[in-house]
């Protein structure tokens, strides 16, 4: 009687997980305008994590898993004192990063937020470097960060611009999972091997569901999924580093693979191959903590303000145009629970600007809420697509986030549509972008720090010669609380 078996014979690894050791093992970066986003994007990501402390919702997360626990030359987190283990400071970190929805975002078929990779990162950096320290051996410096930043932000942003992970009802956090994980391991002094079977070990992974992010289930693990995310990222390179194996053909093979299980049997897109494309276009919120999407219609509801505020209640119609993602991830009606809820819904964003000229975090606490106005102009709202904003939205030489607002009242007159293309941190508007950002960065360091700590980290980061060459022990040092 002749059975049928499965054949036992290990393939290579998987092209596209090849791909990204190889990236990271061979390519030089080269890109002066890399290295300059890239710190950028590190003093905007600190300053997001410094503001989010103002917010107990946040703060009740952080600190070791067993109270009182002490780590030996434990990895700080910034704006604390807490001194943890790499995995956790890596949840701390992300978690801090991630919690206003202000940090720098990736906008392409699958969205995300690749500063979110910076709760790895810094937990790893500071991790080696404390050591390297300690045994007398030469000090990881933060070119070495930035340089990982660049690659983490390429391989996040890659994978995302043809590979939607939102319509396989998956959360794109498992993007900083895989970036996080194959970066750090490098930076653990993994080779192209390691890196291979860590990348293998993030797509046997179990990943996250979308469903914290939309109605009805829309709540906080979305502040947080992202440091959960980075902080797996950083296990799973501590395991691989330990001499845990990988899955050679994770991705591919039948029935049991990425692809079969997970992804309606369809193999990953490319567009580009990977360089330092992606920080080089990263999108920077500076002007509003809303989602991405909602950004350029906040910056046409805040141009109306002065017309529609003696008016609002003349006000019979509210159209908005934007793009369809918008409207697939942020348009919502009906009651709103939480702040995660209404950072996440376009009309909310829409009326706080039209009625105050604002948009800040505090305004999505229950008690601003409360304000009856902003349902009332909620209730007039109309959300429709144009067929243009959606197509430019995805065009490699554009990259708009297009909205446009037009205000109709009840005695037949209207405002006029309101357009915006790109937003303020948008890299076509970067010269108008960079000073407010440096503002940004140092108006939210200032609400956690004493002046004459925020003084020497600015005077620090704005020599970026100077803070290339410095350790990160010492950087991170600066941050402490």
């Amino acid at each position: 009687m002749t059975t049928l078996a499965d054949i036992n014979i290990r393939p290579s690894p998987d092209p596209e997980m090849a791909a990204i050791a190889d990236y990271l093992c061979d390519y030089e970066i080269v890109s002066e305008e890399a290295y300059e986003t890239a710190r950028l994007c590190l003093m905007d990501t600190l300053g997001c994590a410094m503001l989010a402390l103002r917010f107990p919702e946040c703060t009740k997360l952080l600190g070791p898993l067993v109270p009182g626990s002490m780590v030996p030359l434990g990895v700080r987190v910034p704006g604390t004192s807490f001194e943890l283990d790499p995995v956790k400071a890596a949840f701390d970190i992300g978690v801090l990063v991630r919690w206003l929805d202000f940090n720098d975002t990736w906008l392409a078929a699958e969205w995300g937020h690749p500063s979110d990779n910076l709760g790895g990162i810094l937990a790893v950096a500071d991790f080696v470097c404390r050591r390297k320290s300690a045994e007398g051996k030469a000090p990881l410096v933060m070119r070495e960060v930035l340089t990982a930043m660049i690659k983490a932000y390429e391989i996040q942003g890659v994978m995302a611009l043809e590979n939607s992970f939102n319509r396989v009802g998956l959360d794109h956090v498992v993007l900083v999972k895989l970036a996080t994980a194959a970066v750090v391991t490098q930076m653990l002094g993994g080779g192209r091997e390691e890196i291979i079977n860590v990348i293998s070990q993030v797509w046997v992974d179990g990943q996250s569901l979308r469903t914290y992010r939309h109605a009805p289930n829309t709540g906080s693990r979305k502040s947080w999924a992202a440091g959960d995310a980075g902080s797996r990222g950083v296990r799973l390179a501590l395991l691989t580093m330990a001499g845990e194996k990988g899955y050679p053909s994770a991705l591919t093979v039948g029935n049991w693979g990425f692809y079969d299980v997970s992804f309606r049997g369809e193999r990953f897109r490319f567009q580009r191959p990977y360089g330092s494309y992606v920080i080089e276009n990263i999108l920077f919120k500076i002007a509003f903590p809303a989602e991405f999407h909602a950004q350029t219609a906040v910056e046409c509801a805040v141009k109306l303000h002065g017309k529609v505020r003696e008016r609002l209640d003349d006000i019979e119609r509210i159209v908005i145009t934007t793009q369809e993602s918008a409207i697939r991830i942020i348009s919502k009606s009906g009651p709103l629970y939480n702040p995660a809820d209404r950072d996440h819904c376009l009309q909310y964003m829409v009326a706080i600007g039209l009625i105050f000229g604002e948009l800040t975090a505090d305004q999505y606490s229950d008690g601003a809420a409360g304000n009856p106005r902003i349902d009332w102009l909620r209730e007039r709202m109309e959300v429709v697509e144009d067929p243009r904003y959606s197509s430019e939205y995805l065009h490699p030489d554009k990259r708009s986030i297009a909205n446009a607002v037009e205000i109709f009242f009840a005695d037949g007159g209207s405002t006029g549509k309101v357009e915006v293309e790109f937003p303020l941190g948008h890299r076509r508007r970067r010269a108008e972008g960079v000073p407010l950002l440096w503002q940004k960065c140092q108006s939210n360091f200032s609400v956690h720090l004493p002046a004459r700590q925020v003084g020497q980290i600015m005077v620090l980061c704005l020599d970026r010669q100077r803070l290339e060459a410095t350790s990160v022990e010492t950087f991170m040092g600066m941050f402490v609380a």
